[in-house]
């Protein structure tokens, strides 16, 4: 049978996805590596207690927004917004070389990028029918690691290659971020101009009032369906080290003493290695069933940590690691985001995808908060990463409890 071409909602859809992972490559690559330049102490302790504050807002926000956003052509005004705020943020980090202040605007930067991801997985539902949540899915994680290499690969050569005509590295990060804002923004333009929101709810009376009630009975619906329950709280764990995983590699390596341009070269590789493997683990998701895919992502992840805190000592291995999240981390993100799809009211799905990211990233205050209080008391980084492990064993054995559906 013919695989169904993509339509142009399905398109544009994805587009967004290109444009925010320029913002998260940057700040998972670059950022990190220009902030320890303009800090002192232990890196992965202020980037992982920032992280932490930054996951607890959202994590307090997005019901309440994610449940108001259900309302009629509510969605793609919140996620403007969110796009605004976010990309005025990533150009003002050039303004400022303290430490403090720097983390401050990162922080409001962040919340805003991961806001607009609530909003962003939500329209999943208007843009595309349910067999091909997978495929649209890992379709958008892929050509996002692959579409945030253009704007990445610019920052780099300005950043690491600017001084040839006289750009110090602060000069050149400014330059990266008002690149990557410009960036995301203009693939933000596709998804607001043709994808429309067609499901949605009616404008109660009593707007808030209804608001907070409407949340206190999602909540009690999803504790009450067997399969939301274990595929939340699997999703609470493992995306916990995923997340954590992803924030704090860069800064993990720099506590170890890995060269920064290796650092940064090894995580571009990660991108495209992602790329094709995002493609793949959606394929086989429809194939062979999205839960088999996930718990083989969630198996590859223990791995991938234990290798990290007993074997990551040079340059060499960081590229190793690289490679194995690269295939690996698209596809467990994009198939949790398409299985959850599956699974709740379509006209309430920013509400259930408010809570979707209120389990995420509660569980990413929990890993970078672990993570760094581990490193601040032992002195020992790698013994951070391997707590991880613990979340990654409890996820999958989660995971494995829930009902696969008729």
């Amino acid at each position: 049978m013919a695989r169904q071409k993509m339509t142009k909602q399905e398109k544009s859809w994805i587009m967004y996805d290109v444009g925010n992972s320029a913002f998260v490559l940057l700040s998972t690559a670059l950022i990190p590596v220009y902030f320890s330049s303009i800090a002192t102490g232990s890196v992965v302790v202020a980037w992982g207690y920032a992280e932490t504050v930054a996951s607890l807002v959202i994590a307090l926000l997005m019901p309440i927004l994610g449940s108001l956003a259900d309302l009629r052509h509510m969605k793609k005004k919140f996620l403007v917004g969110c796009v605004g705020t976010g990309a005025v943020a990533c150009c003002c980090l050039g303004l400022t070389v303290e430490a403090l202040p720097f983390l401050i605007i990162y922080v409001i930067a962040s919340i805003a990028l991961n806001s607009s991801m609530v909003f962003y997985d939500a329209l999943l539902v208007d843009a595309t029918t349910d067999e091909r949540y997978d495929e649209i899915s890992s379709q958008g994680y892929a050509w996002g690691y692959i579409g945030s290499c253009v704007p990445f690969i610019a920052c780099l050569g300005i950043v690491l290659g600017g001084s040839v005509v006289g750009i110090d590295m602060a000069t050149g990060m400014k330059i990266a971020f008002a690149i990557t804002a410009i960036w995301w923004v203009a693939f933000t333009v596709p998804v607001f101009r043709n994808v429309h929101q067609t499901h949605f709810k009616e404008r109660a009376e009593h707007l808030f009032k209804d608001t907070f009630l409407g949340l206190g009975r999602t909540l009690k619906k999803i504790w009450r369906d067997k399969s939301l329950r274990y595929f939340m709280l699997a999703f609470f764990f493992y995306i916990d080290g995923v997340h954590t995983i992803i924030k704090l590699s860069t800064s993990y390596g720099t506590d170890l003493g890995i060269d920064s341009t290796q650092l940064v070269l090894a995580l571009l590789v990660t991108q495209f290695v992602a790329f094709p493997s995002a493609i793949i683990y959606g394929r086989l998701g429809a194939k062979v069933g999205t839960k088999k895919m996930l718990l083989v992502g969630v198996f590859a992840y223990t791995c991938i940590t234990l290798f990290g805190a007993f074997f990551l000592r040079s340059a060499v291995e960081f590229w190793i690691l690289a490679i194995m999240v690269g295939l690996f981390q698209g596809g467990i993100q994009a198939l949790s985001r398409s299985e959850f799809g599956k699974l709740v009211p379509k006209e309430h799905a920013n509400e259930y995808f408010g809570f979707f990211d209120i389990f995420g990233k509660y569980a990413a205050v929990m890993g970078t908060f672990l993570v760094s209080s581990i490193t601040a008391l032992t002195g020992m980084s790698n013994l951070g990463v391997l707590s991880l492990a613990i979340l990654f064993v409890v996820g999958f054995v989660l995971l494995s409890k829930v009902p696969d559906r008729a």
